[in-house]
């Protein structure tokens, strides 16, 4: 799977999780994971609804989720990242 981040992705990482190095490392195992298997139970990815309805998401945490958009079947673009309240 081929990622590529939106500067708004950018942004939210660096405020959000660069200064927890624990929230780093579970993002980059998580972000590894989901580029060899999307669709693995772990992630806990979903489809989103109302004005997000073309956006994913997946979890890296329990509270921690990415929102992305699928380009095609091997390409996404992650738009956001952040706890449930800051994404959704």
């Amino acid at each position: 799977m081929k990622v590529k981040l939106h500067h708004l992705f950018e942004k939210s990482y660096k405020n959000r999780i660069s200064p927890t190095k624990n929230l780093v490392f579970q993002t980059e195992e998580r972000i590894a994971l989901f580029k060899i298997d999307p669709k693995n139970s772990l992630l806990k990815d979903h489809g989103l609804t109302g004005a997000k309805k073309r956006l994913r998401a997946f979890s890296v945490t329990g509270n921690i989720r990415i929102v992305y958009l699928p380009i095609s079947d091997t390409e996404v673009v992650f738009i956001d990242i952040g706890s449930h309240n800051q994404v959704y």
